[in-house]
């Protein structure tokens, strides 16, 4: 079934399936592609045949190993890992299976960054309230002291 999935994956760039599939699917497809970029940087051509036949082993989809060694693998060059993204699209209607689809990432696509979390936010947004209070406290009480100066 994965040799199936990856095999559609990489021809097709984009499938729907259920999320346990498309889980499943994400480090068995990573690891082929992997492969696929250790046998473009090998020197002698023995040690690319055998990544290849290892990779082979693996997908069993001749056409799609072709692909995938030949033209794929330049999108991934300058990634290291994270390969694949998973969107989730909601429950099929005949079964209410979840459902997702999983396709490569494009290779200059940054991603998004993650949140530091709720407190780490709340903590920040507490400390920038209370400095412009402190400020404007410290302010009036400057104003008062700079006429009195003048004043001497």
């Amino acid at each position: 079934m994965l040799s199936n999935l990856a095999a559609s994956l990489i021809e097709h760039g984009r499938i729907k399936t259920t999320l346990t599939k498309a889980k499943a699917l994400r480090p068995f497809i990573e690891k082929v592609i992997t492969k696929a970029k250790k046998a473009a940087a090998k020197t002698e051509k023995k040690d690319a045949i055998h990544l290849r036949r290892l990779a082979l082993a693996d997908v069993r989809n001749e056409d799609a190993v072709t692909k995938l060694f030949n033209e794929t693998y330049k999108e991934f060059a300058n990634r290291n890992g994270g390969y694949t993204r998973i969107y989730k699209l909601g429950a099929r209607i005949s079964d209410a299976a979840e459902m997702a689809l999983i396709e490569f990432v494009k290779a200059d696509d940054p991603g998004y960054k993650k949140s530091k979390g709720k407190k780490a936010t709340k903590a920040k947004s507490k400390k920038a309230k209370a400095a412009p209070a402190a400020e404007t406290a410290e302010a009036p009480a400057a104003a008062e002291a700079a006429p009195a100066a003048e004043q001497k």
